[in-house]
């Protein structure tokens, strides 16, 4: 799987651009704030409909303009797609794959297989269960429609019972329809958990074997998935927990308060771990998420990392590129020192300077 190409017309600092890819590693740079992430996001757009820092849709459209447009061009097992976007200031962006527009955004899932790795990525063991359930969901999403149904009708749902919850204080008589709340909560709840549990069991036999590699043999990290309660014991939970519900106006029970743990022997450490710990476990995650998706769908992921290298000591660095020999990769970074130094191969540089992209020479 690779991108060939991306076109953008008023996306972020950029009024027009059309930039085409290697099949192998793709490097932009320079200074800070010139526009290197935007074009990785543009692509992270392309594969999941959403940004990757959380950004809405009138906020990536440049300024001054009512709309902006991206156009990516992918191919996978030997056939062609072309992803447009159309995203609108004031009205729900517009997609379509080979001209057809599609009627639900998660048509789009599956289409292009992404892996972003940012420098917050290296704080996802030690942040809060969020970052942890929402590594999840992301990665589960692109490879599982199945999933991707389940969880968006158990948020739509979980938002319903919250706001009957809240209603019920002004009007007590709701009560009565919790019930069919709650079994349609338990019913794609409990799908969830099953995915989830089955996800980290899959990830676990793989990221054994890159973790005690990265850490020259002298960790064994293993990942435990801690639904916030099983899917045996889901219905029971949620009805003792109704009184509290009513009480706090919220859902305290659910695939929504999940979390994954990561050991290494018998230490957890997301609490007591070493920053270093921490983040040779992060990098491990990422590396098992790329031979993860070629299990399940035969082909590489692409891989976009966005200024990654400079958060990581030479040794994690040695790692990461080592290990990028048959993937795509989009890296952005200030200058191409670690690329010399490692004598990597680079097969197209680009230099971008405040919102101009200059294709150099390969290094």
């Amino acid at each position: 799987m690779i991108v060939k190409s991306v076109e953008l017309s008023d996306f972020r600092n950029y009024g027009s651009l059309l930039l085409n890819f290697s099949d192998g590693i793709n490097i932009l740079y320079g200074d800070n704030a010139q526009g290197k992430t935007n074009i990785l996001e543009s692509i992270y757009l392309s594969g999941t409909t959403k940004s990757h820092r959380g950004s809405k849709d009138k906020e990536m459209i440049h300024f001054g303009k009512e709309e902006a447009h991206i156009r990516t061009v992918v191919e996978k097992q030997g056939k062609e797609y072309r992803i447009d976007m159309h995203i609108k200031k004031h009205k729900t962006k517009g997609i379509a794959i080979n001209q057809v527009p599609i009627k639900k955004a998660s048509d789009l899932f599956g289409v292009l297989n992404l892996i972003f790795f940012s420098p917050e990525d290296l704080n996802i063991i030690k942040e809060g269960p969020a970052e942890r359930r929402r590594f999840l969901d992301m990665e589960l999403c692109q490879l599982d429609k199945i999933y991707l149904y389940n969880l968006s009708k158990y948020n739509k749902i979980l938002n319903q019972r919250n706001k009957l919850l809240k209603d019920m204080f002004q009007n007590p008589e709701l009560r009565s329809t919790l019930d069919i709340w709650d079994q349609q909560l338990i019913t794609y709840g409990t799908k969830i958990i099953q995915r989830r549990r089955q996800f980290v069991e899959e990830l676990n036999t793989i990221i054994f074997t890159i973790h005690k590699k990265l850490s020259g043999n002298k960790e064994e990290l293993f990942l435990s998935y801690e639904p916030d309660c099983s899917d045996v014991y889901y219905p029971q939970k949620l009805c003792e927990a109704r009184e509290k519900d009513e009480r706090f106006g919220s859902t305290s029970v659910g695939p929504h308060r999940d979390d994954i743990s990561f050991f290494i022997g018998n230490i957890d450490i997301r609490k007591f771990g070493s920053q270093g710990q921490q983040r040779t476990a992060a990098l491990s995650l990422k590396l098992s998420e790329i031979e993860l998706v070629k299990k399940i769908i035969g082909e590489e992921p692409v891989l976009l990392l966005d200024d990654v290298l400079s958060e990581l000591d030479s040794n994690r660095q040695n790692q990461l590129l080592n290990s990028l020999s048959t993937t795509q990769t989009m890296i952005t970074c200030t200058g191409l020192d670690e690329f010399i130094k490692n004598r990597l191969k680079l097969d197209k540089v680009f230099r971008v300077t405040d919102g101009v992209v200059t294709e150099e020479s390969k290094a």
